[in-house]
């Protein structure tokens, strides 16, 4: 069995939406496997909660911040210089689900879910670029929704279709300096945004549509973020890797 307990020892990694649900556990996955790393969120409060659960001492930087905001994004690419003085790993994952009828999305949501989700994803790669070393590693957080249509979900897939294509366009770009950028896709994880967007009365209706008859957790993200930064994924660019339990590819067998 392959030891990967080592295999970020020297390195930094950058998570944005760290404070919870899929950054966190990246945080703690990419901290156990000897990583400097660096969480960002806009409440203090779960930031400073999120450092206490990590406990990795001074290899954990935490930075309040909107990932829509570039001012904000250029004070964490300062803080980031000044405490570790490059980034080898950023996994972008700071985002927001919102789910309606087209009919009822309005511009406010329109320009709330786009600042978050898509240029908050875009203005956090070009910001920490200059920091991020050759031959490193970029991650985006995507979703199983730009692979399968879900009614309801138009603004939400779309934002989440437009980050997965700056894995394309992205490796293609940062090629000549061996940076490769990536994409994940994850289905039904069990999250605080998973709960708060899905009732507890679905929850039954929506597993029978995973072929593997469970939600995912976290940790099954994590894992697949930190294959994907790694070395073991050298030549893995410009992809996307559903971790979806078979939502998208398999038709569950629900016949009792």
């Amino acid at each position: 069995m392959t030891n990967h307990s080592a295999r970020f020892d020297g390195k930094t990694a950058l998570i944005t939406g760290g404070t919870s649900g899929m950054g966190l556990a990246a945080a703690r996955r990419f901290l156990d496997e000897g990583a400097r790393v660096v969480i960002t969120g806009r409440d203090q409060v779960r930031l400073d909660a999120a450092v206490k659960e990590l406990d990795g001492g001074d290899r954990v930087l935490a930075v309040r911040g909107d990932a829509a905001d570039p001012a904000d994004l250029d004070a964490l690419a300062a803080g980031v210089e000044d405490r570790f003085g490059r980034l080898d790993v950023v996994f972008a994952n700071a985002g927001v689900a919102s789910f309606q009828p087209i009919g009822d999305v309005t511009e406010a949501e329109f320009d709330r879910l786009t600042d978050i989700n898509f240029k908050g994803v875009f203005f956090t790669v070009q910001k920490t670029l200059p920091l991020l070393v050759d031959h490193g590693a970029i991650v985006i957080n995507a979703s199983w929704t730009l692979h399968r249509g879900m009614s309801g979900a138009t603004l939400y897939s779309a934002t989440k279709a437009a980050v997965h294509n700056l894995s394309h366009t992205l490796a293609a770009e940062l090629g000549p300096r061996g940076i490769r950028v990536n994409s994940v896709s994850p289905g039904y994880i069990e999250t605080p945004m998973f709960h708060a967007a899905i009732p507890e009365e679905d929850h039954e209706d929506v597993v029978a549509a995973v072929a593997a008859g469970r939600f995912g957790t976290s940790e099954d993200v994590a894992g697949a973020v930190a294959f994907l930064a790694s070395d073991e994924a050298a030549y893995v660019n410009g992809q996307d890797l559903i971790i979806d339990g078979g939502l998208v590819a398999a038709i569950a067998d629900q016949i009792v």
